[in-house]
């Protein structure tokens, strides 16, 4: 199975289902669920991986706090290597406090924390050019590394021959384009959720925003469209439109991540990119069932059998 590096957010979330509303005052309701998991754009994926079978290894920061215990011994109780995690002084580890609604929205409360302080100086280079996959994870969440530092990590990597891919969460801000565009080059798979890449690009039509994306260097786009699936398309294909399959929404928490760890996994078996596309919406169909980022997934059979039994979401053009 596939060596992939995870470096980006690492995140601490602490959720919570059903939440109508917050009680006014010191009032108190009551709810069916509070669970603790690891979670962004890097420790999420990290996680599916490993669930998938990916030999991983998780780059990033945590605070020197008890939330970086938890994460660190999660990963460890999933066999993810935490070498390349570095601990900071002085801040917190990142956190987000997400109460769920009934139909499965997902608000937050987040706290930067040690994501902020991660710079090009804690990035362990050897795990990198080893691995077989990157997966940057973070994107405008990564204070230290956003812009030219991520293209001078991507840049090595692909120097080393590691296929590289990127996921982010996208704020509303003048710069976003700014910010990514240095990397786009040096992207194999640029894989945000299709709206954010909307905001960067200011676009509408999903084939002006694909287009804007290959213009400027990236070799693929690979756009998450929740129900309506996602859609793979690169520089000498057509764009490939990919169904997601018809789940019992619990939370959404995650599922973007579980798109990447499991498309990665496809890409690794040597599959196409619509049959890895089709892992990819099983297994992100899988966490949507439960509580959290890390809920659903079981084993890569489990996921596989979900690919080829579940019915799937018809889509629009």
């Amino acid at each position: 199975m596939a060596k992939v590096a995870s470096l980006g957010i690492h995140i601490l979330d602490i959720l919570g289902r059903h939440v109508n509303r917050i009680p006014e005052g010191q009032h108190v309701d009551l709810i069916d669920e509070i669970r603790l998991t690891v979670a962004g754009t890097a420790a999420g994926t990290s996680v599916d991986l490993a669930k998938l079978g990916a030999e991983v290894y998780a780059l990033g920061a945590i605070g020197e706090d008890e939330l970086g215990n938890f994460i660190i011994d999660t990963m460890h109780r999933y066999g993810i290597n935490t070498d390349g995690l570095v601990r900071k002084a002085g801040v917190q580890t990142s956190a987000t406090m997400l109460p769920i609604r009934p139909n499965g929205e997902r608000p937050a409360l987040h706290v930067l924390g040690a994501n902020a302080k991660y710079s090009l100086e804690d990035v362990n280079w050897d795990i990198i050019k080893n691995a077989d996959y990157l997966h940057f994870g973070g994107t405008y969440l990564l204070a230290m590394l956003d812009g030219e530092p991520t293209a001078e990590v991507l840049k090595f990597a692909q120097k080393h021959g590691v296929v590289t891919t990127l996921d982010m969460i996208a704020l509303q801000r003048d710069d976003l384009l700014e910010i990514i565009e240095p990397a786009l080059p040096y992207i194999d798979y640029f894989m945000p959720g299709l709206e954010e890449a909307r905001m960067i690009c200011k676009l509408e039509d999903r084939q002006a925003v694909i287009d804007f994306f290959l213009s400027r260097g990236a070799k693929h786009t690979v756009f998450k469209m929740g129900a309506q699936g996602s859609s793979i398309a690169g520089k000498d294909m057509a764009e490939i439109r990919v169904p997601a399959f018809k789940m019992n929404v619990v939370d959404s928490t995650g599922c973007g991540d579980a798109y990447c760890a499991a498309f990665i996994v496809g890409m690794s078996q040597g599959w196409s990119l619509e049959q890895a596309g089709r892992f990819a919406s099983a297994a992100s169909g899988l966490v949507i069932t439960g509580l959290g980022s890390d809920a659903g997934i079981v084993d890569f059979d489990h996921t596989l059998n979900v690919m080829n039994t579940y019915d799937s979401i018809p889509m629009d053009e």
